[in-house]
């Protein structure tokens, strides 16, 4: 114990910054300590990003935006103009949000290179730093007719701007009407209505499941960044389960969670490389929000906060969610802090059966609902379905999305494909013993298999600790 306590101590608990941290971390071996050694090697592993490639370049999202411009005039669309905050991202690269400060983005199917922008002026110097062709923005929202303060035009009481009209006057001056829009939404029959009024003769064509596509199957590159992201997984989650080994029951759930966010931010931040301008270090969390100890466990969607003191023979929830460059996703590992129960032994070996079912049967061509079928099948045989309260697992997204399809669920036939993720998080609560077990880790789709991005295991080793 003497030796762990040492460790953990240099590692910096509570909100320390760990000089362990600076070692060279996504690509390189290191030495390891404490719950680190117990880490598995897997040699499927997609290679990751390597140190320096923080976040995909510029060209990447460049290519994304040609390559959806030449699906979309595939369609007979003419121009494509985004307005979703995941699509803007996801085809700019300029990593924001609009929140009510609606902000779109135009790309001629015609045009290779160019993103003609329509913000609030908050973010013009933002998204002028970027990639822009040019930017023609409002004020703020409500934005008021005429009114720029910033430019010394300050009129009296004006009208409110549509801001809907206001985007669809510009694109009729840039001669779209009566031309093929692309748009990331279908729209409602007032914005329709709004839409004929000002661009007479366009045509709004909904290209939503273009951009959805892309997302699903990630390149090469989202693969290997998403990869490096769960290197820092690995060593976060080892982080916590010395942190718990080492307080034991003098600490609580809270502590836990702050204590691997902060030194999870400090071991990417040594690794990343920023000036404090935009455009750097974007896309980036580590949240440790949802640890959570005893009968709080026993709810998927718990609203209590938690605050509880660790105890022997309770169950303990590590939840948590690391994004690098927007890539990433989650990562929880579940722990029983001897003695057991039968009830407890019992529901942590049929997640472990079904975490290890999942690996096996996610693969190129097969159904997701067929997949969800076999797990859930299992559950109720093993005599767990009163516990059973969701799917197995998600698809998972880029840039703040976690959920994406398709579903690893009872409804969803879409065949999985060369270049998905998912959870991996056939969980089981018990609410009157006060136990759930939900581990999640990324599952990425490779040509003839799947493989669990993270080197966390799945073992009694690992899961149950003596404090």
């Amino acid at each position: 114990m003497s030796s762990r306590r040492s460790f953990v101590r240099q590692m910096g608990l509570g909100l320390a910054s760990s000089s362990l941290a600076a070692e060279s971390l996504a690509a390189q071996p290191r030495r390891r300590r404490g719950s680190e050694r117990l880490l598995v090697e897997n040699p499927q592993h997609p290679v990751p990003a390597p140190l320096g490639s923080d976040r995909l370049p510029l060209a990447w999202y460049q290519a994304q935006s040609r390559r959806l411009r030449e699906q979309a005039r595939a369609r007979g669309v003419d121009a494509i103009l985004l307005q979703s905050d995941v699509n803007l991202v996801y085809f700019t690269g300029c990593f924001r949000g609009s929140g009510e400060r609606t902000t779109w983005v135009l790309m001629p199917t015609s045009e290779s290179d160019t993103a003609y922008w329509f913000s609030p002026a908050i973010d013009r110097d933002l998204i002028t730093s970027w990639w822009c062709t040019e930017n023609t923005y409002y004020f703020c929202y409500p934005h008021a007719e005429g009114a720029f303060p910033n430019r010394g035009e300050l009129p009296g009481r004006t009208n409110r701007v549509d801001l809907w009209e206001w985007v669809l006057k510009h694109l009729a001056d840039r001669g779209l009407a009566g031309k093929t829009i692309g748009l990331d939404r279908e729209l409602v029959p007032s914005a329709q209505r709004t839409f004929d009024r000002v661009l007479p003769g366009a045509k709004a064509s909904d290209i939503g499941d273009l951009c959805l596509k892309m997302q699903v199957i990630k390149t090469p590159e989202e693969i290997a960044l998403t990869q490096r992201a769960y290197r820092y997984f690995d060593l976060v989650h080892a982080f916590a389960r010395d942190y718990i080994l080492e307080h034991g029951t003098s600490t609580t759930d809270y502590q836990v969670g702050q204590a691997l966010s902060s030194y999870g931010i400090n071991l990417m931040m040594r690794d990343v490389k920023r000036d404090g301008k935009p455009h750097s270090a974007v896309g980036m969390e580590v949240t440790g929000n949802y640890v959570r100890t005893g009968v709080a466990t026993a709810y998927p969607h718990p609203n209590q906060f938690f605050h509880a003191r660790i105890r022997r023979g309770q169950p303990v929830y590590v939840n948590c969610d690391i994004l690098l460059g927007g890539y990433g996703g989650e990562g929880y590992r579940n722990y029983i802090l001897l003695p057991s129960t039968p009830a407890h032994d019992k529901m942590w070996q049929v997640v472990a059966d079904t975490v290890q079912m999942m690996v096996e049967e996610v693969k190129p061509g097969a159904i997701c609902s067929d997949v969800a079928r076999k797990i859930h099948a299992y559950q109720i045989k093993q005599g767990m379905q009163e516990f059973i309260y969701h799917r197995p697992g998600h698809g998972q997204g880029q840039n703040f999305v976690g959920h994406q399809p398709p579903f690893i669920a009872l409804g969803d036939h879409s065949v999985i494909e060369e270049g998905m993720t998912f959870s991996v998080e056939p969980g089981l609560y018990d609410e009157k013993s006060g136990i759930g077990i939900n581990p999640s880790d990324r599952l990425v789709v490779l040509k003839d298999r799947a493989v669990l991005m993270s080197r966390i295991p799945f073992s009694k080793e690992w899961s149950y600790l003596r404090v």
